[in-house]
């Protein structure tokens, strides 16, 4: 589906699926979750059939026929995959190379041959910020976990001392930063401006890894103290290579993306002038698709071809990278179809009118609806949709500026105290050797302080700009 079919739902909305009361709409809010976090939690159905079953749920319980919620559900679902799944494939393939081609080991092996001793959780949290940038939070675990593990050991260095600054900085990336799955589905839902909302978040994202990683991780360090196991210490896949890519190249092919998209959102606010040709020359190429497919066709020079593959090896890599993103694709979908059926059944409506009547401020209460369906959920993308969806309404009245805070703050809550219902708590516990409790005193507690000081440090900024 194209942006143009994209703008075309959006022009056309589906038609409102009832006319029920903040009582029933409210109800029938709870139950639709309710359904979606026993059937994640106690059932372990799968998020995209959980978020499916979960819309209809909803629509049911607020009285819509069956018909109507199904149409929601579709649309909402089409436009989001239409929205962000071409970008969500991109990132995967750039992901991709940069693991395969070794780019990534070349990034780690060289800021660490320039950082030691004090340093060097500080070059921890540099690595996991970079390298998250364009890969998923789980492939960014794999990929770093070798590294973390072998700088604690040969350093001899305390593992959380280490190993929490990689965490944070691949955590506020994957809840803050664009071009990660669930920043793009919140800036699709508010129709926030991606590159301002970059450009906030890159802000927001600075602050939170320096408290989160480095700072905490000598608090972490002091209540948990292990050994790093060496069970966990996988073959890197430079190990396999004859070259790598060089350092310079790897790292301006991961920020390529994110220039081009920054570049835009300046001239957007220095040019000002829609017709202007400078204007809409870094319209187009700074427009998320036209940048990621830039970085993409880079990288097969600057990363795959630089590491000696042959044409065959550069399309399985492509190949490779999209078989892990369909689950990913799906629950995204699923998710947005879960949002739009909130939309048309006038919960938007409704948490607008509780938020005129509470004084809530629009941020806060972002927020705040994102941390319950993350505690409830365990999964930060599906905390994110949701509350995206249900928010969405907030951002009507809203400037630029403050509708990139919405997603940012959205994506801060989000992230709040990750445990056992979170993939990502048990994937920690497992390379890092942890237990339950010791799991929830380093990981847990460091989301929860990303969690609290970037939906801070948001808070701040909507006080200033």
């Amino acid at each position: 589906m194209t942006s143009l079919s994209v703008e075309m739902l959006a022009a056309d909305p589906v038609e409102p699926i009832t006319s029920a009361g903040h009582a029933q709409l409210g109800i029938a809010v709870l139950a639709g979750i309710a359904v979606i976090v026993v059937l994640i939690t106690k059932f372990k159905v799968h998020a995209f059939l959980a978020l499916t079953i979960g819309s209809l749920a909803l629509g049911a319980f607020a009285g819509a026929p069956l018909d109507k919620a199904i149409s929601s559900f579709t649309t909402g679902l089409g436009s989001t995959v239409a929205g962000v799944g071409v970008l969500i494939a991109l990132g995967a393939i750039l992901g991709k190379l940069l693991a395969d081609s070794g780019g990534a080991d070349q990034i780690v092996d060289t800021i660490l041959a320039k950082a030691g001793g004090r340093s060097m959780p500080w070059a921890m949290v540099l690595i996991a910020s970079v390298i998250g940038l364009p890969l998923f939070f789980e492939v960014g675990i794999v990929l770093l976990i070798p590294v973390v593990l072998m700088v604690a050991q040969r350093g001899n260095y305390s593992l959380m001392r280490i190993g929490i600054p990689a965490l944070a900085g691949l955590s506020v990336m994957h809840g803050l930063i664009p071009p990660h799955p669930g920043p793009l589905v919140a800036i699709d839902a508010v129709k926030a401006n991606l590159g301002v909302t970059l450009a906030l978040g890159v802000l927001v994202a600075i602050p939170t890894v320096v408290v989160a990683g480095p700072l905490f991780s000598k608090v972490a360090a002091r209540w948990v103290d292990v050994a790093p196991p060496e069970r966990m210490i996988p073959q890197r896949a430079s190990e396999d290579l004859e070259k790598r890519p060089g350092f310079g190249a790897t790292i301006a092919t991961v920020l390529l993306p994110v220039v081009l998209m920054l570049a835009k959102a300046l001239v957007d606010i220095v040019v000002d002038n829609p017709e202007a040709t400078v204007q809409r020359v870094f319209d187009v190429v700074g427009s998320p698709l036209i940048a990621l497919l830039a970085a993409v066709l880079v990288g097969m020079f600057t990363l795959g071809r630089a590491a000696g593959f042959t044409k065959e090896r550069l399309s399985a890599t492509v190949e490779k990278s999209l078989a892990p993103i369909a689950g990913i694709l799906m629950i995204v979908g699923a998710g947005g179809g879960f949002k739009q059926t909130l939309i048309d059944s006038g919960v938007g409506q409704m948490i607008l009118d509780i938020s005129e009547d509470w004084s809530i401020p629009a941020l806060l209460l972002a927020w705040l609806i994102a941390v319950a369906i993350r505690l409830a959920t365990g999964s930060a993308t599906v905390a994110t949709i949701s509350a995206a969806g249900l928010v969405a309404p907030l951002a009507a009245d809203m400037s630029t500026a403050h509708t990139s805070l919405l997603v940012l703050a959205i994506g801060a809550g989000s992230l709040f105290f990750s445990h056992v219902n979170d993939a990502g708590f048990w994937l920690v516990k497992e390379y890092f050797g942890l237990d339950v409790g010791q799991t929830v005193k380093t990981w847990s507690v460091m989301e929860t302080v990303i969690s609290v000081v970037a939906g801070g440090v948001v808070l701040l900024l909507s006080l200033v700009i």
